[in-house]
């Protein structure tokens, strides 16, 4: 995929899109996102805050490694700044729209299950007691 696609893509799927050139912010299912390029490196990614990183708990930290893991499948929580990010990082030129897609809607699902099921609300991989994730919610 190619900038001028991976535009393309996002506007397809997002309301409120801004940017141009290699970065764009947008909302999708009510999540506030960020696409990043860098074409030197063939590299994009898609993130969205969730939760300053004071507000939460070890027991939400071991959450999140375990989703990376688990059930967050191509989205990884992660920190930047002093803030819990939901990231999908890819090579761009491999990309495709259906990857795109995906990523789009996995990003915004590892947002809005974060402190439940910390889910990318796509194929789980894990242990048959993977659903005791809710045991984690946010207060």
């Amino acid at each position: 995929m190619d900038l001028e696609g991976l535009a393309l893509g996002i506007e397809a799927i997002a309301e409120d899109v801004e940017g141009e050139g290699g970065g764009w912010h947008f909302v999708v299912e009510g999540v506030r996102m960020a696409c990043m390029t860098d074409t030197h490196y063939d590299r994009m990614r898609i993130v969205a805050p969730i939760v300053e990183l004071r507000s939460i708990n070890t027991e939400h930290l071991y959450a999140m490694l375990e989703a990376n893991y688990h059930t967050a499948l191509d989205v990884r929580y992660a920190i930047s700044e002093g803030v819990v990010m939901a990231a999908f990082i890819h090579p761009l030129s491999p990309l495709d729209d259906a990857q795109l897609r995906s990523a789009i809607r996995q990003v915004a699902s590892a947002v809005t299950s974060f402190g439940r099921n910390y889910s990318s609300g796509e194929l789980v991989f894990g242990p048959s007691g993977a659903d005791d994730a809710d045991k984690h919610e946010l207060n």
